[in-house]
C-alpha cells in the first residue's frame, strides 16, 4: 500500500478544498491515487471538490488587438502582483503595446515575444524597466494570435475577462452579443468535440457513484449517467448553451437564425488556473498535526 504522506494530503486538499481528514481517507481508499481520490471527494462533496481553476492568485489585465480588416487578432494576459498595479496607466499602456506586438509579429511563444520590439526596446527590457519603476513583478503570461475564417469580434469585461471570437456571417451586434455571452457563461469548448474524453468519463463515473449512493437500481445507472453527461455537455459547450439574453434559444439556434457560423473562440480570465488558497487553517491545525 502506498504511503499517504502529509505532502500528498496537502496536494489533494489544495486540489479540492475538502477537509484534510477526508482527503487522507480518500487517498487511503485508492492507494494514494490522486485522480481517483479527487473523484471520490467529488462524489461526496459535489463539484465543490474540483476548485483548482476557481482559486486564482494573479492580478493583471487581458488585452486584445484586432487588425482593421478584422481578419487577424491577438489576445494576451499580463499578470501583476496587485490590482493596484493593474490599474496603473503605464502598466495598461505596456499590456496594450505588447498585444499590438503579438498582432504585428505573431511570435512563436512567450520567449519569442520577450525578444519582440516595442518602442525601440525589446518587450523584456521594457518589462524589466517597468518592474523597477513600479516595484512589482510583471509578466506576460499567455497569448493567442488568431487568423480568422470570418471576422473577429471581441469583448473585455473590466480588463479581467477577455473574449475573442471568429464569426462568419451575422453582424457586429451578433458578434458582441456572443462575445458577452461567452464572458458570462464561460464555456469550455465550442461543441462536444472540444471536451476531452477523460473529462466525460470522469463525469460519468461520478454520476454512477452518486446514483449508487442514492440507491438507484443497477439497470438504471447507465441511463442516469448518460443523462448527467448530456446535461454537463450542454452546460459547458458554447453552441448548446442557452443564450443569456434569451434563454429560450441556444447559441446554435441564434446563429442559425442569423445565417452565421462560429469557427472558434478564446476566453481569457485573469489569473485562471493560478491558485490562491484563501482558507482559515486554524480550525484544521489539530487535524493536520495528526497526519
Amino acid at each position: 500500500m502506498a504511503e499517504i504522506t502529509a505532502a500528498l494530503v496537502k496536494e489533494l486538499r489544495e486540489m479540492t478544498d475538502a477537509p484534510m481528514m477526508d482527503c487522507k481517507k480518500a487517498l487511503s481508499e485508492v492507494d494514494g491515487d490522486l485522480k481517483k481520490a479527487e473523484e471520490l471527494l467529488r462524489v461526496k462533496f459535489g463539484n465543490k471538490a474540483s476548485k483548482v481553476s476557481g482559486r486564482v492568485a494573479a492580478e493583471g489585465l487581458v488585452s486584445i488587438a484586432i487588425a482593421n480588416d478584422g481578419k487577424t487578432g491577438a489576445i494576451l494576459e499580463t499578470n501583476s502582483e496587485t490590482d493596484f498595479c493593474a490599474k496603473n496607466d503605464e502598466f495598461i499602456n505596456f499590456t496594450q503595446n505588447v498585444v499590438n506586438a503579438v498582432l504585428a509579429s505573431n511570435p512563436a511563444d512567450i520567449d519569442a515575444l520577450k525578444n519582440t520590439t516595442i518602442d525601440g526596446s525589446s518587450v523584456e527590457d521594457t518589462r524589466s524597466a517597468l518592474v523597477g519603476k513600479i516595484g512589482e513583478n510583471i509578466s506576460p503570461r499567455r497569448f493567442n494570435y488568431v487568423k480568422a475564417h470570418g471576422i473577429l469580434h471581441s469583448y473585455l469585461h473590466g480588463g479581467k475577462i477577455g473574449v475573442l471570437i471568429d464569426l462568419e456571417g451575422g453582424d457586429d451586434e451578433l458578434g458582441k452579443d456572443i462575445a458577452m455571452h461567452i464572458a458570462a457563461s464561460k464555456p469550455k469548448a465550442l461543441d462536444e468535440t472540444g471536451i476531452s474524453q477523460d473529462l466525460i468519463d470522469a463525469e460519468k463515473r461520478v454520476a454512477i457513484e452518486k446514483a449508487k449512493e442514492a440507491g438507484k437500481p443497477e439497470d438504471m445507472l447507465e441511463k442516469i449517467a448518460t443523462g448527467t453527461v448530456n446535461k454537463f455537455l450542454k452546460e459547458v459547450t458554447l453552441l448548446n448553451q442557452p443564450f443569456v439574453k434569451d434563454d429560450k434559444q441556444s447559441i446554435q439556434a441564434l446563429i442559425d437564425s442569423k445565417g452565421a457560423k462560429i469557427h472558434n473562440f478564446f476566453l481569457y480570465i485573469v489569473g485562471e488556473g493560478i491558485e490562491k488558497i484563501q482558507t482559515d487553517f486554524a480550525a484544521e491545525v489539530a487535524e493536520a498535526s495528526r497526519i
